[in-house]
């Protein structure tokens, strides 16, 4: 059995002082408020961040789509150069990458990952000889990093609504549904070897998948994720192929619930975003890469008043900050409504409706156990360093406050995930040799490109 021992926690009741916790199997066993000291003392514990939706590969991009595109830059051309991209990458690159991303996942204080994978076969799309040698390797690197993992096998079969084929650059992405059910079971024995791991599926969008490939995908047990309504071509595409907007046609045809998670939804009319919040799925927002590729703002302040729930993540993986994308998602609220606080309520201020909202949130979308410190949930835990300038002096939600809105990485002190201590003192338990292995296969693809 671990136990820790906090000056300060935030539990589901509220911050409490002198707080006991026992960890036995990876999973909180008891909490104890005002208990003597006893095993690792830390000064502040909050639940650890579930990061909701990563495309792990996507973080050797950054940096390398910064230039003026024809006649101009767009979501639709960064999708051309990421296509290019993909050509040069191997199973072995696509293991360190997910390696070093998954640490700095840690060492900003997520706990665990929805890997959104859709990166399956060799260029051009012949199948490795193991369907899920990809999915295999995204396994791999999170049995090395400790990260909670859910993998998402990505379907994705046809160009557009309107049934065209595969473009060269998403040749290695494109399966019938008979192979990716192959390919997600395979994937899927592979998670046997982590005790906390979890399948899903991800339909890719509205537009990669038949609607009969997406009521399948729906029928499978686990999480279910899909991107939709993130730009206005695509809300443009589905409804001239359909005669509804994104929204309005998934909500006719598909008995959403809990179980789904809906990526970005940025492009909703109000109506959508009522409606679509009342099902209990919840919304998978990644405030940076929405921001780094123009995809508009979420209606949060409308989701939330219709009860809706909400988590983050880091998507293109340009930039892995926990706070930095919960201080970018509030602050595109306070630009698109005029106003300020916009997540706060009368009982908890911004930065703790945000980091509790997006725990509990991102705990859902994971299918994973966890999203509080509570008995029975996995140990999903993250200590703050209160000897940072920015903390001193600092009590209660006002903490949450300065580490979202005046802080970074550099606050967070320590991370269990389901249990593992995997962040000591702000740096991983493997950092060396995981960014010694993703160096080499830098040097390789910039050289390449």
């Amino acid at each position: 059995m671990t136990v820790i021992w906090a000056e300060t926690a935030l539990l589901p009741q509220g911050w409490a002082k002198a707080v006991r916790i026992e960890i036995e199997g990876g999973r909180i066993r008891a909490v104890t408020p005002g208990a003597p000291a006893a095993g690792q003392r830390v000064a502040c514990l909050l639940p650890a961040g579930q990061n909701l939706h990563s495309h792990a590969f996507q973080r050797a991009m950054a940096g390398m789509t910064e230039r003026k595109g024809q006649p101009q830059d767009s979501f639709w051309s960064w999708r051309q150069l990421m296509f290019r991209f993909l050509d040069h990458l191997t199973p072995e690159d696509v293991e360190a990458i997910a390696a070093y991303v998954q640490m700095e996942m840690l060492e900003a204080g997520y706990a665990s990952v929805c890997e959104f994978h859709y990166l399956h076969h060799q260029p051009g799309g012949q199948p490795y000889d193991r369907l899920s040698e990809m999915a295999d390797r995204i396994t791999a690197a999170a049995g090395q990093t400790g990260i909670g993992l859910t993998l998402l096998p990505v379907a994705y079969e046809r160009g557009g609504c309107d049934g065209r084929g595969l473009t060269s650059g998403q040749m290695r992405f494109g399966n019938d549904l008979a192979r990716f059910l192959r390919l997600r079971e395979e994937a899927g024995a592979a998670l046997r070897d982590l005790p906390d791991a979890v399948l899903g599926v991800a339909p890719h969008s509205l537009r990669a998948v038949t609607p009969a490939t997406l009521a399948a995908c729906a029928d499978l047990a686990g999480p279910v994720h899909l991107h939709l309504a993130e730009q206005l071509a695509e809300v443009a595409e589905v409804q001239a192929a359909t005669g509804a907007r994104p929204v309005e046609w998934l909500l006719d045809h598909t008995a959403v619930d809990g179980r789904w998670c809906l990526i970005h939804a940025t492009q909703m009319l109000p109506a959508e975003t009522e409606g679509l919040a009342r099902t209990g799925a919840v919304a998978g927002l990644c405030p940076i890469t929405e921001s780094s590729l123009g995809d508009g703002i979420f209606d949060g302040m409308r989701w939330q008043a219709a009860g809706g729930r909400f988590g983050i993540g880091s998507d293109s993986n340009i930039r892995i900050a926990q706070a930095e994308e919960l201080r970018t998602l509030e602050y595109s609220q306070r630009l698109r409504d005029h106003g300020r606080a916009m997540y706060a309520t009368e009982a908890a201020s911004t930065g703790r409706v945000l980091v509790e909202e997006a725990a509990l949130g991102g705990a859902q979308a994971a299918g994973r156990a966890a999203g509080a410190i509570a008995p029975g949930l996995w140990a999903d835990l993250l200590a703050l360093d209160l000897t940072a300038p920015d903390l001193e002096g600092r009590q209660g939600d006002m903490l949450l406050d300065a580490w979202v809105f005046a802080g970074d990485d550099r606050m967070v002190a320590e991370v269990w995930s389901a249990g593992r201590h995997v962040v000591k003192e702000g740096r991983h338990i493997a950092r060396a040799q995981i960014v010694a292995g993703y160096r080499a296969v830098m040097r390789r693809l910039v050289g390449a490109l």
